[in-house]
């Protein structure tokens, strides 16, 4: 089997500001959209991983991003949109590490839309950061995907 050429597309249109690190606008067709759930600092067992430690927590919420990606056959180069929620007591100096550590797992050539949102708590006070995936993976020739 062979992947169809790319059906995701990668816009930023010059009627929009520069983009920072994201892509404006997504379009995806044919294929899989997979829609991975918010994902915390936990480790397999559940555990949180990182108390207190932004980045240690950000550096695991991508891990199991990828892993759940994995586990359908996708890879974080398919990543085309990415929602944050981000604990308001993060310092603001903190949210630098958001663009160093989500550039050690996706394309940095075609970097996904995101959104990033601070939020007053999220579900478990330890937790600082959440974040929410959604990957597109080109249908297969020959296959119904």
């Amino acid at each position: 089997m062979t992947h169809a050429p790319s059906s995701t597309l990668f816009h930023n249109p010059a009627t929009l500001p520069p983009p920072v690190g994201y892509s404006h606008v997504v379009q995806s067709r044919g294929g899989r959209l997979i829609h991975v759930s918010g994902q915390a600092a936990r480790d397999a067992d559940g555990a949180l991983v990182g108390e207190g430690d932004f980045t240690a927590q950000l550096h695991q919420c991508f891990l199991n991003i990828q892993h759940a990606l994995e586990a359908v056959g996708a890879s974080m180069a398919d990543l085309v949109k990415l929602n944050y929620f981000c604990d308001e007591r993060v310092p603001q100096v903190d949210l630098r590490s958001v663009v160093v550590v989500r550039d050690r797992f996706v394309n940095t050539q075609r970097p996904p839309a995101s959104s990033f949102v601070v939020v007053k708590r999220l579900v478990r006070p330890e937790w600082l950061i959440e974040i929410e995936a959604v990957a597109h993976v080109a249908a297969i020739e020959g296959s119904d995907a």
